[in-house]
């Protein structure tokens, strides 16, 4: 008995079945690969393009036909609007405001602009260094930049009131207190330019102060063992290392300035007698004010224009720095 059990233990077990061979995984062939690869980034990028479609370039394909074409408010009920060539155009260019409309816009965006970037710069540079409360004055000085343009419109067309604005009421102090800063043809556009630098001061501190974080404190360190005085270090460390940001902040501001409306018309209107009149309020009196809607795209096509060459000369700046 105990010899059949010993026999029987000592028996070889059979042997396991072989696994079966698992067929290798196929790897994708390159070009279905590089096919979802291109469907993958196109998935992402088509909801940006499909949003610019609609918003930019529907209203700006329509803004260009429609200046060529003879649209009245009745238009917007029969649906007619014929094509009337370049009629549009010669008008605009044969009206003297126009003309006049365009100058007044270089001058508001120069004077903006160059008072903007002086006093944003200087800011820039004061709260670069460290004392008390420098975070306190920084945040307060964003306040103008935070308000909308036509809230600091109204609230400044009451303080320049020749009757019973706040500043002239300072000024009478003093035995100046006449002047009339909205309602004069020769006080009225340096009034607006003199708001608009208001408002774009804090812009221009925000950028142009970023911008000097990232200038080594090593160099000032070695222009100051060096013996250079202030105003040396500043244009020869400071501003050529500031040039990118300097190039961003004139580009943009141009672009924002050139176009402006809202501030122009809470503050003037376009008066008196025409003489803040810019070419985006020109757009506006064109088209809502005297329904001549293929004038005022005629206008609001050359601000694009404008604005696009500046955009041109923008990127190129920055690709030209890059290299």
């Amino acid at each position: 008995m105990s010899s059949t059990a010993a026999s029987a233990s000592t028996a070889p077990t059979p042997a396991a079945p072989a696994p079966e061979a698992v067929p290798a995984a196929k790897s994708p062939k390159p070009g279905s690969l590089k096919r979802r690869r291109t469907l993958a980034q196109w998935g992402f990028i088509a909801p940006a393009v499909v949003f610019m479609l609609l918003f930019f370039g529907y209203p700006l394909v329509r803004n260009i036909v429609m200046s060529f074409q003879h649209y009245t408010p009745s238009t917007f009920f029969t649906g007619e609007a014929p094509f009337n060539g370049l009629d549009n155009w010669k008008n605009v260019f044969q009206d003297d405001l126009f003309g006049r409309a365009l100058w007044q816009t270089i001058l508001f965006t120069i004077g903006s602009l160059i008072g903007q970037f002086g006093i944003g710069l200087a800011l820039a540079v004061f709260f670069n260094r460290r004392f008390p409360l420098n975070g306190v004055l920084r945040s307060l000085i964003l306040l103008p930049w935070l308000v909308p343009m036509v809230v600091s419109g109204v609230v400044w067309r009451r303080i320049l009131d020749q009757d019973t604005g706040v500043l002239n009421s300072f000024l009478g102090l003093f035995g100046a207190g006449d002047t009339p800063w909205l309602s004069s043809t020769g006080m009225a556009l340096i009034s607006v330019i003199m708001v608009n630098i208001w408002i774009g001061i804090p812009f221009n501190m925000v950028i142009l102060y970023g911008g000097l974080q990232e200038v080594p404190k090593e160099m000032y360190e070695a222009a100051s063992l060096d013996g250079a005085s202030g105003w040396r270090t500043f244009r020869s460390i400071t501003l050529p290392l500031l040039k990118p940001v300097i190039t961003v902040v004139l580009v943009l501001g141009f672009m924002s300035t050139v176009k402006i409306l809202d501030l122009v018309l809470a503050l003037t209107d376009g008066g008196p007698a025409d003489s803040t009149q810019t070419l985006g309020t020109l757009t506006y009196q064109n088209s809502f004010a005297q329904l001549d809607f293929g004038a005022g795209a005629v206008v609001g096509n050359i601000l694009i224009l404008i604005s696009a060459v500046f955009a041109v000369f923008y990127l190129r700046a920055n690709r030209n720095e890059g290299k």
